[in-house]
Formats: C-alpha cells, structure tokens, sequence
C-alpha cells in the first residue's frame, strides 16, 4: 500500500479513458464537503462477516452519495465556461448531485427520472431546485428522454460513467483509499453504469496495485457484469432489484474497455444477500444504507471463504432509502 505520494512508484499504467493528473488536478473543484470521506475499521462488523472491513463513507454529505464528487466538476468545468443549463436521467443520487452543484454555480438543472424511483429521492431533487421531468418505463427511457431535452434547448447533456467528469471525480475516492490508513487487499465496489467502478478501479490500478478491485452488482441487473465476463456488451430486457442506484440494462462501451481494465473481478449477488447486508450495515456499523450501498458487504456474505482472514474496504456509497421501504426489507 503507498502512503506518502503513490505517485512515486507507478508499477501500473492502466489505460483509459481517465488521467490520474486530472483527477488530482480536479480535488481542487470539488466541494470539501464530499472530500477526505472517513475510512475506518469496523471492527463489529468485520467480526460478523469473519474478515476484517474497512468502510469507506461516502453518504455524510449534502446528497447523501458519492455522487457529488462528479457532478461537482461538471458543473465547474460547464459555469466556467459560461454555459446556463444542464439536463441529465437519474435513479435519483445523480439527479440530487447535479441540481446541488449546479445550483450553487447559477446552472438550471433538468433532471429527468423514472415515476418508479424511490420517492424519497425524487422529493430530495425537487427540493433542491431542479425540474423534474417523470415518465414511464425504467432507467433507461430516462436516459433517451434526457437526451430529448439537451437537443431541444442546446444545453448539456450529463451522461453518467460516460462523462469523464463523472468517473474521475470518483477517482478521488480512490487517491483517498491509497493514501488512507488502515491498509487493505481488496476494494468491493457496487457496479452500475461504471462510473465508482472504474473510478476507483483506476486510481488504484495505479497507486495500490495489489489491491483486488472487486466489483459487485445484484443478480437481478446484471448487464454490466455479463459484459466484463464476456469482454463484449449484453443488454438485459428487464432488470429486477431493490438497487435501484445500479439498476441499468445497457452498458456504455467505452466504460466497459474501462473496466475491463481496472476490475480484477465482477460478481452478482442475490437480493436475500443485498437486505442481509443493509441489516449489518444497520447493527453493526449504525449505518442506514440504500440497497447499493450494501453490495459489498452482499459479496463478502456469499462468499465467506474468499475472503476469511483478508483485509477488505467497502465504499459505502448512498443512503437516500426511502424509510418505509427500508423498514419492510430489515425487518425492523
């Protein structure tokens, strides 16, 4: 594990679309509200699962999700090039980040989003200024309806784990996990669009590379897991799971070279392992987490022996849940 300056001895060059001096020139853009997150050692919970985790924490934050950190640079790099507007699809966490930081800088935020998303996030972005444009189907009518909206009005269109900015401001997670204490082996990661995925996968590919970058999506949205083991695109007709966060059915090629890269493995869970996990996540670290945020934890749960006696970090990385959906799926 590098400490002091990672950037020293670079055993690794990955190649992607992403570049570590960017990534480290973006820190500056970023609000210290969604930097230098807490990791830590959580020892309960590490005893629960017989291995000892690391948590990264990623939902202190104004939107309660890593995905201030992207939608932070979008909006820097687009207001400070006089642009007005921005548009984008969400599942709800991106849709809170871009209304959030384009807000701050003057920018009118669409977002466009399924009538299925959890209310609760779908409330949270209209608190925070930005219209709302709800229709039928899932995900990923969103996203053709928000590319509708960008070539009607001229203004831009953020599309997530596609746009640089929305993966290398996840990267900075990963220049915090290198240079962070407690050491670990093994990064699990929740596997969407791609964006945290390669992201982090990236950072350490070149600062930490013998951490496992591990990332994990539930059984019933499998496409981009399907597309990393078979190193080709598979879209899904359907997609089935509480994560809504990562619920999507067509990977963007060029995030899947990405990850292709930087992932040394890509696993599915079932959806008894995602709630088990929100359950442990609840008793023994005091974290009330969305569905997402527990896939890693899922993983370490289906797969006990893989990682016995290792050191592994999870990102926790949203808690936009609505409550009594929470209460139904822990039980409580």
């Amino acid at each position: 594990m590098c400490t002091a300056d990672p950037c020293d001895t670079l055993l690794i060059m990955p190649t992607t679309r992403l570049d570590l001096g960017r990534i480290r020139a973006a820190r500056p853009d970023i609000d210290p509200v969604f930097r230098d997150t807490p990791l830590y050692e959580c020892d309960p919970l590490g005893r629960a699962l017989g291995c000892t985790v690391s948590v990264k924490l990623e939902t202190a934050n104004p939107v309660r999700s890593f995905k201030g950190r992207g939608t932070e640079l979008v909006a820097s790099l687009l207001a400070g090039q006089g642009g007005t507007a921005a548009v984008c699809a969400s599942a709800g966490n991106l849709g809170q980040a871009l209304a959030w930081s384009g807000g701050r800088r003057g920018l009118d935020v669409t977002v466009v989003a399924s009538r299925r998303a959890p209310a609760t996030k779908l409330d949270r972005i209209r608190a925070l200024g930005a219209e709302l444009e709800l229709v039928d189907g899932d995900f990923e009518a969103a996203r053709e309806r928000a590319g509708q909206i960008a070539r009607q009005r001229g203004i831009r269109l953020v599309e997530d784990s596609l746009d640089l900015e929305t993966c290398e401001g996840a990267a900075t997670i990963g220049l915090e996990l290198a240079n962070g204490t407690p050491a670990f082996d093994a990064v699990l990661i929740a596997l969407g669009g791609g964006a945290l995925a390669t992201g982090v996968g990236h950072a350490l590919k070149l600062l930490a590379p013998d951490v496992e970058v591990i990332c994990v999506q539930p059984a019933g949205a499998p496409a981009m897991t399907r597309s990393w083991h078979e190193r080709r695109i598979v879209t899904t007709a359907s997609t089935d799971t509480i994560a809504d966060g990562v619920a999507g059915r067509f990977p963007i090629p060029a995030v899947l070279d990405d990850l292709l890269t930087v992932a040394d493995d890509a696993v599915l869970v079932t959806e008894a392992s995602i709630v088990a996990g929100m359950r442990l996540l609840l008793e023994h670290a005091g974290l009330v987490v969305e569905p997402s945020a527990a896939l890693g934890v899922a993983a370490v749960l289906e797969n006990r022996d893989r990682f016995a006696g290792r050191h592994v970090a999870t990102v926790i990385c949203g808690s936009n849940v609505d409550l009594d959906a929470y209460h139904r799926w822990i039980g409580t």
